[in-house]
């Protein structure tokens, strides 16, 4: 049953796919900007739908019986560019005060649109949808159960299940169509119920099904005024979902609802703002998105400013953007994750994690300590070499060679030209653009082992991929000057799949080069995460080259650091302590950022780790989804310490909490001790 609905339906003779007839994948366009058309949502008189600039949005993080800093709140929200204000309300007396904050918002002038957010509790969302302009209510605890139990239903069960939430659902659905109140219909996978559990496992399916459940019984009813969300801590996940609600959406003839993006949980600074780019930068590139919210642990005026930059890079995309030729068939699901085949160059390709290559293009090697900002440390004392796991695996030379021998863990690129005049032609690599390939492969010696060849798409001649199909030595660096740069260097890589279809395919390893020269230093992270990551995330890529814009050694171990957090944030290479923290709210029963602080001071060296830090039970110990370790408030100044999601130790002091969450890594043997090396 997975495997059906997990099947995609594309393959077109001619043709764009919505050209040639066969069923829209998953976006207007695979190759082409155009945002998915999307039925209008009033929401106050700020409308949601594809008719509308995509809108930012955030949610508060104090106390929501607060109401002065509630409201103080909120107004530096609005100014930072929310054009929605969310606030929770776990029970009725929050869902009460929303008046309260709402009339005094109104007070000082502003109108901007709240939304109630609601868990467990029917009654304050039935009370919240006659005061505020749209309610959220998540499928997977509004009206059902989680216990962490295998239920297997029969079909009447299921049935009977059903009907149970539609009794307790329907008032609410009724509430709002009279009142005029929209509704979000938001998906956690880390929230998922027993009986979607039961069903169709932990999979984008089941978050697709879980809303879908609820969508039908409000389209009974004659109520569209919904917006959709699947969100995931795992963007991988939360991509594939979203993509998947889409199809279904047009499969089953529901209408084209807006979509809420954002990845939860994302975490705090750059880590938080790569994997929330990399989740929603990537739907954003492929048109589908009407109002996006980053969660970031951080204070909620900060995520608006990040919302926007994602935004913003769309605003013109379809003008400033060069054609690209239709995909006839596309030979990737997009809802599960398949790495390309490719063989094995050197260690590019195959079964290696994906590799890391520093441009040292405009800045000259003279030195060991050129190759600090990359990972790699000469300590004179004992006279070696030490690599930390963000230490680069190539580094590109072009024409200004290193002056020096380089460590063992590292290895040089060369431009042509300049390696052919090199003294060491067996440990350093030639780069080469496509036409010079094609004549030296026939003219001059080249490596016997590996070549570097940078490619775009505009070079991908039938003699060019001949040569590919046979020459075993060959790693592809592709590259493009478009303003859509990942579908066009997504439809090159799909060329290269698709050559297959002659008899020979081309499995050739692929790097993916970017560059950002003009654009500004904050929004570095969020572009590469998007062009980069919405490749990995299909599988696609087996490296990275990100270029400086300026030759400094700040921009170099930035960039470093940037890669190695797109392929971890992409869940392809692993190298550092993975947090899974909330953005906080008005549930939050600690100091959320002071202790995610102190929690990766301790453990930021335990690498392959996920531990899961939410601020309280609704976001605990579902939403750490797949972490190894959970830290979850559960009182004032009390902590749940979860060995996945089971509860291990209760009631455990805040003051002794991290020790403990420390003591129970060590019970399964993952604890080490963090090395003090001075030169790092």
């Amino acid at each position: 049953m997975l495997d059906s609905l997990l099947t995609p339906t594309i393959s077109a003779s001619a043709g764009t796919p919505e050209q040639s007839g066969s069923p829209v994948l998953y976006t207007p366009s695979l190759t082409q900007y155009s945002r998915r058309k999307t039925s209008t949502v009033t929401i106050g008189d700020v409308p949601l739908g594809s008719d509308y600039p995509i809108r930012v949005q955030s949610m508060t993080t104090v106390d929501t019986m607060d109401t002065k800093g509630s409201v103080e709140q909120s107004i530096r929200m609005i100014e930072a560019g929310c054009e929605y204000i969310r606030i929770t309300a776990p029970s009725v007396k929050e869902a009460q005060n929303l008046a309260t904050i709402r009339q005094e918002l109104r007070a000082r002038g502003y109108t901007t649109p709240l939304i109630a957010d609601i868990h467990f509790t029917p009654n304050a969302a039935e009370l919240a949808a006659r005061i505020v302009e749209k309610v959220r209510i998540n499928p997977g605890n509004y009206a059902d159960r989680k216990r962490f139990e295998f239920i297997d239903y029969t079909d009447a069960a299921y049935a009977a299940e059903l009907e149970r939430i539609r009794a307790k659902f329907l008032p609410l659905v009724r509430i709002c169509k009279e009142y005029g109140t929209a509704m979000r219909i938001g998906t956690n996978h880390g929230s998922l119920s027993d009986r979607i559990l039961s069903r169709y496992g932990d999979t984008p399916v089941g978050m697709v099904e879980s809303a879908l459940e609820f969508l039908r019984i409000c389209e009974a009813e004659n109520y569209y005024n919904i917006v959709l969300s699947m969100k995931s801590s795992n963007p991988q996940v939360m991509v594939q979902a979203y993509r998947l609600l889409v199809q279904r959406l047009d499969e089953e003839g529901l209408k084209p609802y807006p979509l809420h993006l954002g990845v939860t949980e994302a975490g705090e600074a750059e880590d938080g703002r790569i994997k929330s780019a990399l989740g929603i930068g990537t739907l954003l590139e492929d048109g589908i998105g009407d109002t996006v919210r980053v969660s970031l642990t951080e204070e909620p005026e900060r995520e608006a400013p990040v919302a926007q930059a994602l935004i913003d890079r769309y605003t013109n995309r379809a003008a400033e953007s060069a054609p690209i030729p239709a995909i006839t068939n596309y030979p990737i699901n997009p809802f599960q994750y398949t790495r390309r085949l490719s063989h094995e160059v050197g260690n590019f390709g195959g079964q290696n994690v994906p590799r890391v290559i520093a441009d040292f293009s405009q800045t000259p090697v003279t030195d060991h300590d050129s190759l600090h900002p990359i990972g790699h440390f000469y300590l004179p004392v004992p006279d070696k070499w030490r690599m930390n796991d963000l230490g680069a695996d190539y580094i590109y030379t072009g024409s200004n060679p290193a002056q020096f021998m380089l460590p063992n863990g590292l290895k040089e690129i060369q431009d042509f030209a300049v390696w052919q005049t090199s003294s060491d032609q067996v440990n350093i690599f030639p780069l080469l653009n496509a036409a010079d390939y094609l004549s030296a492969a026939q003219a001059v010696k080249l490596h016997s082992r590996l070549n570097f060849v940078r490619i775009t798409l505009a070079d991908l001649s039938a003699e060019l991929l001949t040569a590919l199909r046979t020459d075993k030595t060959v790693v592809l660096i592709i590259a493009t000057e478009n303003a859509h740069a990942m579908p066009e260097l997504r439809r090159l890589v799909v060329e290269l799949i698709n050559q297959a279809q002659s008899g020979v395919p081309v499995t050739t390893p692929v790097i993916i080069q970017r560059g950002y020269p003009t654009v500004p230093e904050e929004d570095i992270p969020l572009y590469a995460a998007t062009d980069v990551g919405g490749l990995l995330i299909d599988g696609l890529g087996d490296g990275i080259l990100l270029t400086p814009g300026a030759a400094t050694t700040d921009e170099l171990k930035r960039l470093n650091n940037l890669a190695f957090g797109i392929l971890q944030a992409a869940r392809t290479r692993i190298t550092k302590t993975e947090y899974i923290s909330c953005p906080s709210c008005g549930r939050t029963l600690f100091d959320l950022q002071e202790t995610t602080a102190h929690i990766r001071q301790r453990t930021d060296h335990l690498k392959g780790v996920k531990i899961g830090i939410m601020g309280c039970i609704v976001n605990g110990p579902g939403e750490m989804a797949d972490a190894d370790y959970g830290y979850v408030g559960i009182g004032r100044d009390k902590i749940a310490l979860y060995r996945g999601q089971q509860v291990i130790k209760k009631s455990v002091p805040a003051d002794r909490a991290v020790d403990e969450l420390i003591d129970l890594i060590r019970e399964d043997s993952r604890w080490i001790e963090p090395e003090k090396v001075e030169t790092f």
